[in-house]
């Protein structure tokens, strides 16, 4: 199969119904191949999204009065499947959803300094075994990789391996030989990152241990008083008799992460803290994944979406495009790469978007991505739950942020109201709750600035996800001025071919399409629904906008 289309793209000010009805109509995508490498990828805080069954809003006696958004806000699985359901994802181009972790966290809240704060993040693990009730149930989780299946998106846990959650009257701190407290890393060298802890009271969990260690009692305790320890001890012993694997901490943790590719059939996983830990620990971890998701495969044959691999991607704080495939600690490089991952998360790209022209950006990217990266990726983004310098804090340049983002090579990761202008500055707020506030599905349903925001970047996310060229393909310069440029991806008998533009002239644009489309070729321009046609290696679209999209017809 190929396909062929050519995309001009700038800046510019969409017009729409105030009544946010008017969205992008979409194609059918049932036929084009999915691409990690090129992913859209939409990163919601769980808790934060939608609320979908405002039963499950309180659990544990988690009734202290937390610092401004630093609570349960009520989001959960059910809401996701919701929009899911509605179209919401599908009309983003988005193939894939990355949901922060799931499992059950600690039961009290902790002050770190910005005021009482629950486990609404996720990233408090008491029990990785189950999912907290905040969040929803097993059966949510399987109707929603159900769901996102049925639509062709892909589903991304966030796992957490580093530590468990902070110590409370209601969560005890695990044994001794499961974690150290007390050393704050200091980031000086490898061993203070990877052996210590990252803030007081957050204990850390000693992956570099290979002993035996015992079941805490809690667990035991907890798991007998919900009728579930034989099960879960059988499948313990299970799991250590199949590897050989010591039953050491990482072992533990890396099993029960596992156990829901086996279970539920998600596609890919987002680790958390990564250089926080040896680098052994996640070559384990992606081995136990590709084990558990042929498992999956095997027991559900008419499910298999198509052969792609288990996927990863690590949170490596720091690490840039530029660093290729190491990470410098500073007395030692790291390849995180070579150690279990697909892809990692991009800290560098925001800069790169707001230091570069587009040129510049997207070569740079393709050169690093087709040369010292090849057959890798990275995971670009403009905002995100813990990054307190976004690239537009204020929220005044979404245009520019979406055409940058979406149009770059690599994989793109929305962050969730990236594309409806959620705030990122909430007065009252202290630290990273400012990132974190709930999505606005008001101002979709009743602000036309928010609405005309939204179309375009739900214009570029479908033609990001249905052309793999757009994220995985080869950039070329074809002109400076009008800016365009291609992207050819081939995989197998599978091309895309794909040309591009930015910042073009209103009204009348004569565009040249180098050796891309021979003459003749007919051409229909998605963004303004007009069709055209290869005429002396040029097409001409007159249109009101600087955005053109053309597909052959």
């Amino acid at each position: 199969m190929k396909k062929y289309t050519f995309l001009f793209l700038s800046l510019v000010y969409l017009t729409m119904s105030c009544s946010g009805s008017k969205s992008v109509s979409m194609t059918d995508t049932s036929k084009i191949p999915f691409v990690w490498e090129g992913a859209n990828v939409y990163f919601l805080l769980t808790d934060r999204f939608y609320n979908g069954n405002p039963s499950n809003d309180v659990n544990f006696n988690r009734n202290k009065t937390p610092g401004k958004l630093r609570g349960f806000e009520g989001g959960d699985i059910i809401g996701i499947i919701q929009k899911i359901e509605s179209g919401y994802f599908e009309q983003l181009g988005v193939n894939a959803i990355w949901l922060t972790p799931i499992v059950e966290q600690i039961h009290d809240g902790v002050d770190e300094g910005t005021g009482l704060s629950y486990g609404f993040h996720g990233y408090w693990a008491k029990d990785w075994t189950a999912l907290d009730p905040n969040f929803g149930t097993k059966e949510d989780l399987a109707k929603l990789v159900k769901k996102a299946h049925e639509k062709g998106i892909r589903v991304v846990l966030d796992g957490v391996i580093n530590h468990t959650g902070p110590v409370t009257p209601e969560d005890p701190v695990w044994p001794s030989d499961w974690v150290r407290t007390g050393v704050v890393c200091d980031y000086k060298s490898f061993e203070n990152t990877t052996m210590c802890t990252l803030v007081d009271n957050l204990p850390d969990v000693r992956t570099e241990s290979t002993q035996n260690v015992e079941l805490p009692p809690f667990l035991i305790e907890k798991w007998k008083k919900e009728g579930r320890y034989e099960k879960e001890i059988a499948s313990l012993d299970e799991f250590f008799k199949r590897t050989g694997y010591p039953r050491s901490p990482k072992y533990y943790i890396i099993k029960w992460l596992t156990d829901y590719i086996i279970e539920f059939g998600i596609d890919g996983y987002r680790a958390d803290t990564v250089k926080h830990t040896e680098e052994v620990v996640w070559a384990d971890f992606k081995k136990e994944c590709d084990y558990a998701f042929e498992t999956w495969k095997k027991h559900h044959p008419l499910e298999i979406l198509d052969q792609n691999p288990f996927y990863t991607i690590a949170e490596v704080y720091g690490y840039g495009i530029s660093g290729g495939q190491d990470y410098d600690f500073g007395d030692r490089k790291v390849n995180y790469f070579q150690n279990g991952f697909n892809s990692m998360i991009n800290f560098e790209f925001k800069w790169n978007a707001a230091q570069n022209d587009y040129e510049g950006l997207f070569s740079k990217y393709s050169n690093h991505l087709n040369n010292d990266l090849k057959g890798y990726s990275v995971l670009n983004y403009m905002s995100s739950h813990d990054d307190g310098q976004p690239f537009d804090p204020t929220r005044i340049k979404a245009f520019e942020a979406g055409t940058k983002l979406l149009l770059s090579p690599g994989m793109s990761q929305v962050y969730y109201g990236d594309e409806s202008n959620r705030s990122l500055v909430i007065e009252g707020t202290n630290g990273d709750a400012t990132l974190r506030s709930n999505m606005n599905w008001a101002d979709i349903q009743n602000n036309p600035e928010t609405q005309q925001t939204l179309l375009h970047w739900q214009k570029l996310g479908q033609f990001r996800r249905n052309h793999p060229a757009v994220g995985a393909g080869v950039h070329k310069l074809i002109n400076p001025w009008p800016y365009t440029f291609s992207r050819i991806f081939t995989k197998g008998a599978f091309t895309d071919k794909v040309i591009m533009g930015v910042d073009l002239p209103k009204g009348r644009k004569e565009l040249p399409v180098g050796d891309v489309f021979p003459n003749g070729t007919k051409l229909k321009d998605t963004y303004s629904n007009q069709n055209t046609e290869v005429i002396d290696g040029k097409v001409i679209i007159d249109s009101d906008f600087d955005i053109v999209l053309l597909e052959e017809i």
